[in-house]
């Protein structure tokens, strides 16, 4: 590792270069994220995930910059085309494009009509018709280039222009001016495909055009995949004038006559070779800035997601809602142990409200339910009907909430729901999914594919590996960071834990199933193929509740046990009342009690924090549950009146909110706040309540357009 690469760094996110050396030399030893981020702050200045991972994919871009930079000086040199001038300007480059700019002069394996020209002599006559004005002088001049390959005068000319155009089309300047051009004063075109009938998702776009500088990334997405599907054909354009005018300016200032030859050399080069490669690296780069905010979008209402509160010592009642095959039901324990199963007909074509009420009542009163989860699918304003109507004739003490189902089918056919409940039916399965979701969130959704969650926008348009892969990152970070219970979390759960995968993790089920709860984190090291250097990444992560060790339920590292015990009895303190720690150390320097106790001060802050609240959980902050008896009818809704929601997915052009109907609410970008905005997710997050006033009602549609913004009376 070099020390330019660390000073690069240093220099570029404003950080000492040692917390730069550090970070490498921790993740070079094989350290994970989440255990550099957690239990490493001192090495590192206390950069979070985010920064961490900024910095290491800027550091592996720069590997791969070097590496290019290698593979493009050789290549050129094989072709004995390297000069000092070029070599040093690819030393210098500081972006891959700017490389693969200076590169693409020389890519071609076969000759361009350039090169042609150039091999028959041709090059003294381009270098004369660059600084001639008199065009009789040129034609004169060109015969003298006359031979068995070149047979006349036109034919010289139109070979030197060849050399030209190539020259002007490969010229880094006048790339980059273009380039420019295309970005400032370019315009996205759109419009139906001749072949195209009937209605279709994109006639929004049959006669369109907007700015290449205000093209949102939404509009992008939705602009190339009616391309990609075929019903849209779309251009960027530009004034050809424009980029003429821009290049010839360039050239008159090098000292080029601008002849009839230069100007057609000009626009050769513009049509041919520039505006062919720079239009569709602007459209890459268009898809490239849209998708990356489409996977940022997806990842941030991921993580609020995730991070929904659990709720806890509930015992729930799932109803996945059906039509004609019935609602199936599933009912689940504190802990998400199956404790009964079936399916009851309330909706049509049967209508058996008597004998479905019956059923829920006895399943109710039977396993002492605590709460009931609706699926928000198919017939699912029904079945709210239905449980809102038995609730409240048998004056129950218990209430309902909607439940996305989004990836509930995908999990109920999947490896894992199998491996859980191999006798049972896919759609009851889904039922014990969707109270599950309700009973802890984190753990029944991790086991999902993330891109069928149902908070994402494009999913499917964009880099399904890329997006995967900040998925997966998001997932780990919130594991790690909300922690798992090592005696009842599921494989599923424990293979994102730092230092974990899915092989180790079903050995840690294995070993719990055959020799009962784990008693400490040490025990770990008895798993099969789980080592010193897993265990070190993992165990401050996992977990132990009434085990032989107290400080395995809180995030302090086995690492420091010795030296907290050792700070608790100078403190005269025990672990019964280790939350008076702060207390105790009040007009102590803390610096000596780092010094004395080898703790770094963030270290210290940390542990000062888990001994203090020692059953802290992160999503405790954020929006609980909130369960309902009464059921809303759209026909119940009046424009101006407020409603209360939850949002459900945050986009680029609005939110969608859970008004508790089948029916989504919607609030565009432009109803989110009285001051302006440039993003949603300014405003709200996924999981927030919120009180919005209903604006406008599309009954035909049945939609509802909802407003934060003030009234006007």
């Amino acid at each position: 590792m070099g020390c330019n690469m660390i000073d690069i760094l240093s220099s570029e996110y404003n950080i000492n270069g040692k917390y730069i050396k550090n970070l490498l030399d921790l993740t070079g030893d094989g350290a994970t994220v989440p255990f550099i981020a957690r239990y490493r702050k001192e090495m590192t200045g206390g950069m979070n995930e985010t920064e961490i991972r900024e910095i290491l994919d800027r550091y592996n871009y720069i590997v791969n910059l070097e590496k290019r930079r290698e593979e493009v000086i050789k290549a050129i040199d094989e072709k004995g085309k390297l000069t000092d001038e070029l070599k040093f300007k690819i030393l210098a480059a500081t972006t891959l494009k700017k490389i693969e700019d200076l590169y693409s002069p020389y890519k071609s394996k076969k000759k361009t009509k350039a090169d042609i020209a150039i091999e028959r002599g041709l090059l003294p006559l381009a270098e004369f018709i660059k600084t001639e004005f008199d065009e009789l002088k040129i034609v004169s001049y060109a015969t003298n280039f006359i031979n068995d390959e070149v047979p006349n005068a036109d034919d010289a000319l139109e070979g030197a222009m060849e050399i030209l155009s190539f020259d002007i089309g490969h010229d880094i300047e006048i790339k980059n001016r273009v380039r420019e051009l295309l970005k400032d004063k370019g315009v996205v075109k759109t419009e139906k495909r001749k072949d195209v009938t009937g209605r279709t998702n994109y006639e929004d776009y049959y006669n369109f055009q907007q700015e290449v500088s205000k093209i949102p990334p939404h509009r992008v997405l939705a602009i190339f995949r009616g391309e990609s599907e075929k019903v849209l054909k779309v251009k960027i354009e530009v004034e050809e004038e424009v980029l003429h005018a821009a290049v010839s300016n360039i050239l008159l200032n090098r000292g080029y006559i601008l002849n009839k030859y230069i100007n057609t050399s000009i626009k050769y080069a513009v049509k041919r070779i520039l505006l062919l490669s720079l239009e569709l690296e602007l459209r890459n780069e268009l898809f490239e800035v849209a998708e990356d905010k489409a996977i940022g979008i997806f990842a941030d209402n991921l993580k609020t997601l995730l991070l929904t509160p659990p709720v806890k010592n509930k015992k729930i009642l799932g109803i996945d809602p059906a039509y004609r095959t019935g609602c199936k039901f599933a009912a689940i324990d504190e802990t998400s142990k199956l404790l009964t199963y079936g399916v009851i007909y309330p909706t049509e074509p049967q209508n058996d409200y008597e004998n479905s009420k019956k059923t829920i009542l006895d399943v109710i009163e039977k396993y002492k339910i605590n709460a009931i989860a609706i699926g928000n699918g198919t017939a699912s304003r029904e079945t709210e009907e239905f449980v809102s109507r038995v609730i409240n004739e048998a004056n129950l003490e218990i209430g309902y909430t909607i439940v996305s189902e989004a990836g509930a089918s995908v999990y109920s056919a999947s490896e894992v729901a199998i491996k859980e409940f191999p006798d049972l039916d896919v759609t009851i399965r889904g039922a014990i999914s969707i109270a599950r979701r309700v009973l802890d969130p984190l753990s029944e959704l991790i086991k999902i594919d993330h891109k069928a969650i149902g908070v994402g926008m494009y999913q499917h348009d964009i880099n399904q590996k890329k997006l995967s892969k900040k998925l997966d990152e998001v997932v780990t970070d919130v594991v790690n960071s909300v922690g798992v219970d090592l005696n009842t979390a599921s494989p599923s759960l424990l293979r994102y834990i730092s230092g974990l995968n899915s092989n180790i993790a079903e050995k840690v089920v294995e070993y719990r199933n055959m020799n009962g709860f784990f008693r400490n984190r040490k025990e770990l090291l008895n798993v099969t193929g789980l080592g010193e250097t897993a265990f070190k990444m993992a165990a401050g992560f996992l977990k132990i509740y009434g085990g032989d060790e107290p400080l395995d339920r809180l995030f302090i590292h086995p690492e420091q046990y010795l030296n907290v015990y050792n700070l608790l009895s100078y403190l005269n303190l025990t672990m019964e009342n280790a939350s008076l720690i702060r207390l105790k150390l009040k007009g102590i320097d803390t610096k000596k009690i780092c010094d004395k106790f080898n703790f770094g001060e963030m270290t210290l802050n940390d542990i000062i924090t888990n001994l203090e609240k020692p059953d802290m959980d992160i999503r405790d902050k954020l929006e609980p549950v909130v369960f309902k008896k009464d059921i809303l009818k759209f026909e119940d809704l009046k424009v101006g009146d407020y409603i209360d929601g939850k949002v459900t997915n945050v986009v680029d052009f609005g939110v969608f909110v859970d008004i508790g109907l089948k029916e989504s609410g919607f609030i565009h970008i432009s109803e989110l706040s009285d001051r302006f905005i440039k993003h949603p997710s300014q405003v709200l997050k996924v999981g927030e309540m919120v009180r919005p006033y209903i604006k406008d009602i599309d009954i035909e549609r049945r939609r509802v357009a909802l407003s934060l913004k003030s009234k006007l009376e």
